[in-house]
């Protein structure tokens, strides 16, 4: 074949290929969504022994943990099912996440299956929605909600993720769900009934409420739908002790406990004990305080002339120029409807410490958040004043007389 016959073979080639958009098809940045799920919410199935399932808009991913019952698995982690104390049997189906439980469905009972923000398509999209399946298995379809707000007390500070769990007395049937990153949730349907509602700080995020996790109880009455604020908290069932203490002004220190305390206990003089080692002299003590408290006493005692002087200082600084501007830094949402906690008492003693001395210091009766009392004690040793600096002595030392002008004065101009 001639080179000419090969060109015009080429030219005819490229004229009949067509022009094919690339393998994949368009990019996918939508999160798999929820299209169907089985059994329908509300239906009354007396006798059901199927799979309750989420179907979806295409393909998710089964994670990398497997799901083998034990609460550890990835699609494991985002099912909540209720009310049910063992960890359900889940299954991957592709487009399908199927849910049921491992003693089986009980009959007459309100069964809730909720799916958690989190399922993530073969692209990584990730869900950032809830869907619940409600239905009985022959009890009447509940009709009820209970809204609430978890609160973390030792932060002072809405709770979110917290788990929610409502027990329907008297049987104490737990139905379970998340708090939203406000804390507020809103568990429903439910039957109607008596409930103790708890909120709790799931740190290990196993949807179980561990033995020392930060919890709360609210009773709800049946009928009543708000449940107001759950403020969680640690239930220690020892009393607190004495971590450090550590001198204040002269007269002062501050104990810090191994617990928070009880925001509402007050204590007087006779609530510790101080002695002076290692003869055991006894120490008068004036006072007990919380930081808040003896901040606000001691300003409110102090001398006028000591207030001038802090006034004189702030007015100082006004006519230098304002000051600058702080960096702003984000602040966690507060309430004031409770207290804030704290884990430590400012002590004051009659006599001033001793430099270098050591001290024995005994607390009577102190109580932590949720009520438990305990006696504590603790040593303190009273640190040495720092040595001063050779620069500093010899700025004190008294400064040698000036020397006189060695140069003759200055004769008047006698002209010319």
């Amino acid at each position: 074949m001639t080179s000419r016959a090969v060109g015009a073979t080429l030219l005819l080639l490229l004229a009949c290929a067509k022009m094919e958009p690339p393998p994949g098809g368009p990019s996918d940045f939508q999160p798999p969504r929820v299209v169907a799920v089985r059994p329908d919410s509300l239906r009354v199935l007396p006798g059901f022994d199927d799979a309750a399932e989420f179907l979806f808009d295409e393909v998710v991913s089964e994670g990398t943990s497997p799901n083998q019952g034990l609460g550890t698995g990835d699609l494991e982690r985002l099912i909540i099912l209720s009310p049910s104390d063992e960890v359900p049997r889940v299954g991957w189906k592709r487009s399908r996440i199927t849910v049921k439980p491992k003693e089986g469905w009980q009959p007459n009972r309100v069964y809730r299956v909720e799916l958690l923000p989190g399922i993530v398509d073969l692209r990584r999209n990730r869900s950032d929605t809830s869907v619940v399946i409600t239905f009985t298995t022959g009890a009447a379809a509940p009709q009820h909600r209970l809204v609430g707000r978890v609160f973390d007390w030792t932060r002072g500070q809405a709770a979110p993720r917290a788990l929610v769990q409502a027990e329907l007395l008297p049987d104490r049937l737990a139905y379970r769900s998340l708090s939203d990153s406000t804390g507020a949730f809103v568990l429903d349907p439910l039957p109607d009934g008596d409930y103790v509602v708890v909120g709790v700080l799931d740190g290990n995020r196993n949807q179980r409420r561990d033995p020392r996790e930060a919890f709360d109880t609210v009773r709800v009455g049946p009928g009543q739908t708000e449940v107001g604020e759950i403020w969680t908290f640690p239930h220690d069932t020892i009393g607190p002790r004495m971590q450090s203490i550590a001198v204040g002004d002269s007269v002062s220190a501050t104990i810090t406990f191994s617990q928070f305390l009880d925001p509402a206990a007050r204590y007087d003089s006779t609530a510790a004990r101080v002695w002076r080692m290692p003869d055991s002299t006894a120490i008068g003590v004036t006072a007990i305080r919380t930081p808040a408290e003896d901040d606000s006493v001691t300003r409110a005692q102090a001398p006028v002339d000591t207030l001038a002087a802090i006034d004189t200082l702030e007015a100082a600084d006004s006519a230098a120029g304002p000051p600058p501007a702080p960096t702003p830094t984000p602040t966690p949402r507060r309430t004031e409807s409770r207290p804030a906690l704290s884990d430590r008492l400012v002590l004051r003693v009659t006599t001033p410490w001793i430099p270098g001395g050591a001290y024995m210091i005994e607390m009577l009766g102190v109580r932590n958040v949720n009520g438990v009392a305990a006696d504590a004690s603790a040593g303190l040793q009273v640190p040495e004043p720092p040595p001063t600096p050779p620069a500093q002595l010899d700025s004190l030392a008294p400064a040698p007389a000036t020397p006189g002008d060695s140069l003759p004065p200055a004769q008047p101009d006698s002209g010319a």
